[in-house]
């Protein structure tokens, strides 16, 4: 496929994509219990706050509004970017305890790990049957996170990643699949292989659901540096932040010297993204939170920022720790998740087998 071919496709590839969760967004709000959401993420360090506004708000809200939601801490994923494994453990609980105190319910969804979930792991086997090497390797996403990795070498499991996300979706049968548009090329491969697998092994009664993206409307946040917001960067405030942390963080952010503040993401991307933190918090819009500064200046802006972020997160804050100050309430409750995400995945991965001719006994 030519260049300009190419994008075209991708063009029209994302289009489709943003019809189809604008399709899907207008069904979840009628229709919950139709639905299965996978979501999840590597147990790298603690969220921050861009992670809640990004993601963590939207998934209590669509698990209070009774959709079936499956979160999967990534613990395997995590080793394609470190080489000791010593801290592990500890950052799986961590990120469970982020995740509880922002309100995801262990009786109303089901947490788990990868490295729990023997079945999930391999059904990669078959599925790596369904996708050629030349396909893994045009995959935008993969190249883009083999760039950011500072390597000078891929791992197979690095490189086989939106294979193993495939997994993760398929075995859990996830329909919804909350996404960034980066995530897309993922996604997409997870319906390629759905849509193989049917064709192949079940084409009279189709087996696996073709997982549609909800592409979220969250804003998002930068880091106090401007940039991406990342754990890697230190450029984030986590929720786990005291509140000292936090005003700290804010005191050195990045603005710029006009005294005079205005929502202007354009041209003002470093004060708009305070502006914006501040109204997320406040429940105000970005316009109301400049009004109100007026010429007060950056430390002003600083300020409210500032009080804003630790009143709201305060509740939250309290909560995870005292959850974390209970490591074996934590592994108990990821205990439960586990044996519950087994058992859906065992279930799938028998029918898989069965389906494929692969079970003789």
């Amino acid at each position: 496929m030519t260049e300009p071919a190419h994008a075209a496709h991708q063009a029209s590839s994302y289009a489709s994509s943003v019809a189809r969760s604008q399709a899907l967004g207008a069904d979840l709000a009628l229709h919950p219990e139709r639905y299965r959401i996978l979501t999840g993420d590597r147990p790298t360090g603690r969220l921050h706050i861009g992670h809640y506004f990004g993601t963590l708000e939207n998934r209590v809200v669509l698990q209070n509004k009774g959709v079936p939601l499956f979160v999967l801490i990534a613990d395997y994923q995590a080793l394609t970017d470190r080489d000791a494994t010593s801290t592990l453990p500890a950052d799986v609980l961590e990120i469970l305890a982020d995740y509880l105190a922002c309100g995801i319910d262990p009786g109303k969804a089901t947490i788990f790990c990868h490295s729990h979930v023997a079945a999930l792991n391999q059904l990669m086997l078959p599925f790596l049957s369904l996708v050629t090497v030349s396909e893994i390797s045009r995959n935008p996403t993969v190249k883009d996170e083999i760039r950011s990795s500072g390597r000078d070498y891929v791992t197979g499991m690095m490189f086989t990643y939106p294979v193993h996300q495939a997994a993760d979706i398929l075995s859990m049968h996830g329909t919804v699949v909350p996404v960034g548009k980066d995530q897309l090329p993922h996604l997409e491969l997870t319906r390629t292989i759905a849509r193989r697998f049917n064709e192949r092994y079940s084409p009279d009664a189709p087996y696996f659901i073709e997982p549609t993206g909800l592409l979220g409307n969250a804003p998002l946040l930068l880091g106090v540096d401007g940039e991406k917001m990342s754990k890697s960067r230190r450029n984030a405030i986590q929720i786990a932040s005291t509140p000292d942390e936090t005003a700290k963080l804010l005191k050195g952010a990045k603005t710029d010297p006009d005294r005079n503040i205005t929502y202007d993401p354009k041209h003002r991307k470093e004060v708009a993204n305070l502006v914006l933190l501040a109204s997320l918090c406040l429940d105000s819009t970005p316009e109301a939170v400049a009004e109100e500064i007026g010429d007060g200046g950056a430390s002003a802006l600083k300020a409210l920022v500032t009080d804003a972020v630790n009143t709201y997160f305060q509740p939250i804050r309290e909560r995870r720790s005292q959850l974390i100050a209970d490591p074996a309430q934590l592994v108990a409750i990821l205990r439960e998740g586990n044996e519950r995400a087994c058992e859906v995945a065992d279930a799938t991965l028998r029918d898989v087998q069965q389906l494929m001719f692969t079970k003789y006994y």
